[in-house]
C-alpha cells in the first residue's frame, strides 16, 4: 500500500513509501549499521514475499518496515530499522504507525529487540514469549539418525504441508510457506502417507537458517532439526 507523507529531519523532507527493489541497497545498509547479518538475497525475498514501507531523506533510506500477510486476522512485521541518526526524531514511530495502518486491523505478530519493547507496548503490543537465538559454525558432525519417517519432500506434499502449517500455528500462511519451500529444502515427517510434521532449511544471512519448523511433539521437531543439521556440516 504506498503512503505519503512529509515529515523533517535538519530541514530536509523526507519521505514515507512503499518499498521498492530500487531500495534494497539502502536497507541492506540499514541492516549492516545494526549489524544483522541480512543479504541482498533476504531483503529481496522479504519485499517479494511481503510489502513494505521505506523512509527516504534525499533518495537516502533512513528507515525500514516490513509485513507479511496471513489471512484477513494475522499478519507479522519485521526488519523495523531507523538509522541512529534519525532515531529519537519521532521517526520509529511514524514508520510504526504507518505500518500498522496497512494491516488493516489485523494480529499483528513481532520479534522485538529489547531496544524496540517500549515502542510497541505503547501501542498495544503484549510480549508473548522470549526467542532465543542459537548460531554458529557447525563443525561437529551431527549424524543423521536412521528415522524411516522422515524423508525429503516433494512438490505433492505442498498441499498436506500448508494444511499442517495452519493447524499448527492458526494462520493460514500458505503462500510464505510454498515461497520458503521454493527456495530452501524441505523435509516432512511421513506417517503412513501423511505428513505430520516438516522443516525448512535455507540460505540466509552468513550461512543457513532452519526454520520454519512445525511438528507434533518437541522430540519430532527435534528430530527434524538435527536432521537438516546432518547435512550442513561445516556451515554456518
Amino acid at each position: 500500500m504506498p503512503v505519503g507523507l512529509n515529515i523533517n529531519i535538519v530541514g530536509d523532507p523526507t519521505e514515507l513509501t512503499a518499498f521498492e527493489t530500487r531500495h534494497v541497497p539502502g536497507a541492506l545498509k540499514l541492516s549492516q549499521e545494526m549489524g544483522w547479518p541480512y543479504r541482498s538475497e533476504d531483503w529481496e525475498f522479504a519485499a517479494r514475499v511481503g510489502e513494505g514501507l521505506v523512509l527516504e531523506r534525499s533518495g537516502e533510506v533512513i528507515g525500514s518496515a516490513m509485513w507479511w500477510n496471513y489471512g484477513q486476522a494475522y499478519a507479522s512485521a519485521g526488519m523495523i530499522i531507523v538509522a541512529r541518526f534519525a532515531q529519537g526524531g519521532g521517526n520509529g514511530s511514524r514508520l510504526f504507525n504507518a505500518l500498522l495502518a496497512a494491516t488493516e486491523g489485523r494480529n499483528v505478530l513481532l520479534n522485538s529487540t529489547e531496544d524496540g519493547l517500549t515502542l510497541y507496548r505503547r501501542r498495544g503490543f503484549t510480549v508473548w514469549g522470549t526467542v532465543l537465538q542459537h548460531q554458529g559454525q557447525l563443525n561437529v558432525p551431527v549424524p543423521a539418525k536412521a528415522c524411516a519417517d522422515i524423508r525429503p519432500a516433494t512438490v505433492s506434499d505442498l498441499p498436506a504441508l500448508r494444511a499442517f502449517d495452519e493447524r499448527a500455528t492458526g494462520m493460514p500462511r500458505g503462500p510464505m510457506i510454498a515461497a520458503l519451500a521454493d527456495v530452501g529444502d524441505v523435509v516432512v515427517i511421513d506417517r503412513r502417507g501423511r505428513v505430520t510434521g516438516y522443516a525448512i532449511a535455507r540460505k540466509f544471512g552468513r550461512g543457513y537458517v532452519v526454520g520454519p519448523v512445525a511438528a507434533g511433539s518437541a522430540e519430532d521437531a527435534q528430530r527434524l532439526i538435527l536432521d537438516q543439521l546432518s547435512r550442513l556440516h561445516g556451515q554456518f
